[in-house]
C-alpha cells in the first residue's frame, strides 16, 4: 500500500500539494481508494480517501493508528558536505533507511561546499522515510556553523570524528544504546586543528573509525551503521 506524509486533523488526513499531486497524477487514485498516511512524527494510519484532486487531497482515519516502535538510542549526526553533492545525497538516504534522529549538514573551516538546496535535501529524506516503511522523519538542519553544534549539552555522549593523531575512541568501543550521541564527521579535508582541540574543550572525544581513509559520506554511513548494529 501507497504511503503518503499527511497532517492529522481530527479524524481526517490532509495531503499537502506535493503528495496530493503525487496521490492524484502519478498514482491515479480515486475517492474511496485505501491509503497509508504518516504524520512524521512516528505515526501511521489507515485511511480511505474521501476527496482526490491535484491540489489537496484528504482522507478519513480508518481507526487510532499504529506507532513506530522506538529505537533504544538517539543519534544526531553532524556532517560536511561533500563537493560532488550528489555523494551527500545518497548518504542522507541510506542513512535514513538505516534509522537516524537527526542531520545536520555543516559549515567548517575546510568545507569546499558553502551553498546546497535544503527543500532537496528534505524531499530526500522524506522519500527515504516513506521508502523504508518508517513513520518517523528525521530531524533536519541545513547549513549549520561547527561553532554551533560545540555549544549542543543534551548528549550523553559527544565525538568527534578526525584524521589526526591523539586519543581516540575506536567506533567498535562505543555503546550507542541508551544513550543521545552527537557524532561530528568533517569535510574532505578533515578539520582543522583548531577546529579538533575547540571540539575537545567542549567535551568531546575523538573518534577512530578504523585504520583505511573513508570518504565523508563512507564515515557518515559507517557511524550510522555501528549504532544500528551495536545496540
Amino acid at each position: 500500500m501507497n504511503s503518503f506524509i499527511a497532517n492529522i486533523v481530527e479524524q481526517e488526513a490532509v495531503l499537502g500539494p506535493e503528495e496530493s499531486l503525487h496521490c492524484c497524477k502519478v498514482l491515479r487514485k480515486k475517492p474511496g481508494d485505501a491509503i497509508q498516511v504518516i504524520d512524521g512524527a512516528g505515526m501511521f494510519y489507515e485511511a480511505t480517501l474521501l476527496v482526490v484532486s491535484e491540489k489537496l487531497c484528504r482522507a478519513k482515519l480508518n481507526g487510532p493508528g499504529k506507532a513506530q516502535d522506538k529505537r533504544d538510542y538517539y543519534l544526531h549526526l553532524a556532517i560536511a558536505p561533500t563537493k560532488q553533492i550528489d555523494r551527500t545525497e545518497w548518504m542522507l538516504e541510506k542513512a535514513v533507511e538505516l534509522g537516524i534522529d537527526e542531520i545536520s549538514l555543516m559549515r567548517c573551516h575546510n568545507s569546499e561546499r558553502t551553498h546546497l538546496n535544503a527543500d532537496r535535501m528534505r524531499k530526500i529524506i522524506e522519500s527515504a522515510v516513506k521508502q523504508s516503511l518508517q513513520a518517523r522523519i528525521p530531524k533536519f538542519q541545513a547549513l549549520i556553523d561547527f561553532s554551533v553544534l560545540l555549544g549542543e549539552e543534551n548528549y550523553s555522549q559527544k565525538l568527534i570524528a578526525h584524521c589526526e593523531p591523539g586519543d581516540k575512541l575506536n567506533i567498535r568501543q562505543l555503546h550507542f544504546k541508551n544513550q543521545r550521541s552527537l557524532v561530528l564527521i568533517g569535510p574532505e579535508g578533515d578539520f582543522s586543528n583548531e577546529e579538533i582541540k575547540n571540539a575537545l574543550i567542549n567535551g568531546f572525544q575523538g573518534l577512530s573509525l578504523g585504520e583505511t581513509r573513508l570518504r565523508t559520506e563512507t564515515a557518515g554511513l559507517a557511524v550510522v551503521q555501528a549504532a544500528f548494529l551495536l545496540t
